[in-house]
């Protein structure tokens, strides 16, 4: 489906370059979506995440919680533990909700883990990895963070993010997380009441 965006192309652009928008690099994908999500490159470093990973398993002599020769692809413990370190958590959106039943003005964000494929050139290789993704609101419009954009893509209003995250959550290879402060993710704040859900 194809999101528009109702603003003016100049303001459309405009918008684009206040923002902080990490692109791919090697298998960094988590770094960027925390990066992104938080809106300032100096939110993390991949030393920080590789110190992360050395915490979470100090005596294994290969880390479980990154790629084999060390150039990322960290795993969820990695993102939690690093979103622990901004007083944040990352709570596990059960699919068999709406979406519709987040109290979105709660939150920071969200994180969608999705697989991606391998290409050389044109080729796709046979390798299947799990790639992270920011999407937040910004400037009152809600927006697709992916590093793997050449640019960030509006998704528009808030009914606009909910039909995207229904869309996403069809597929059951991709997991949903929502980020938000530790108080809320403890008191659930980040969930409506069943009436305030209905209403939407």
């Amino acid at each position: 489906m194809l999101y528009l965006l109702l603003l003016p192309a100049s303001q459309s652009a405009e918008q684009r370059r206040s923002m902080y928008h990490e692109k791919q690099q090697r298998e960094l994908c988590a770094l960027h979506a925390l990066n992104n999500l938080f809106q300032d490159k100096s939110s993390f470093s991949k030393t920080q995440l590789d110190e992360i990973c050395q915490t979470l398993s100090p005596n294994e002599y290969i880390n479980p919680h990154r790629s084999l020769l060390g150039l990322g692809n960290y795993d969820v413990n990695v993102l939690i533990a690093a979103l622990h370190l901004k007083n944040c958590e990352a709570v596990w959106f059960d699919k068999r909700k709406d979406p519709s039943c987040i109290d979105t003005s709660q939150i920071v964000g969200f994180i969608l883990n999705v697989p991606t494929t391998y290409k050389v050139g044109f080729v796709k290789l046979p390798i299947q990895r799990k790639h992270w993704i920011a999407v937040r609101q910004i400037n009152n419009e809600y927006w697709n963070l992916d590093s793997k954009l050449d640019a960030p893509q509006c998704l528009g209003n808030e009914t606009s993010l909910l039909q995207y995250l229904r869309e996403q959550l069809t597929s059951n290879d991709k997991q949903l997380f929502i980020v938000c402060t530790s108080e809320v993710g403890n008191t659930h704040r980040w969930l409506l009441p069943e009436g305030d859900k209905d209403q939407r």
